[in-house]
């Protein structure tokens, strides 16, 4: 388990040599749909959970009556 902690223990010079290598690999002009397209990503797959949340407590409710 601290092997898998220490992989995310990320300091200020690796972030940065992240982003430079993001930066180099899609180009600046780029990120931002690339952003976009992450955000809606996000955005879809916390939608898709809320909805089978409301599935599963909707099915609750209706046993319950």
């Amino acid at each position: 388990m601290e092997t898998l902690l220490v992989l995310w223990n990320f300091g200020t010079m690796e972030i940065v040599l992240i982003a430079l290598a993001v930066l180099l690999l899609f180009g600046a002009k780029r990120i931002p749909d690339l952003m976009k397209g992450i955000g809606k990503g996000i955005k879809g797959f916390k939608d898709g959970v809320k909805g089978i949340e409301d599935e599963i407590n909707g099915s609750e409710d209706s046993t319950k009556k």
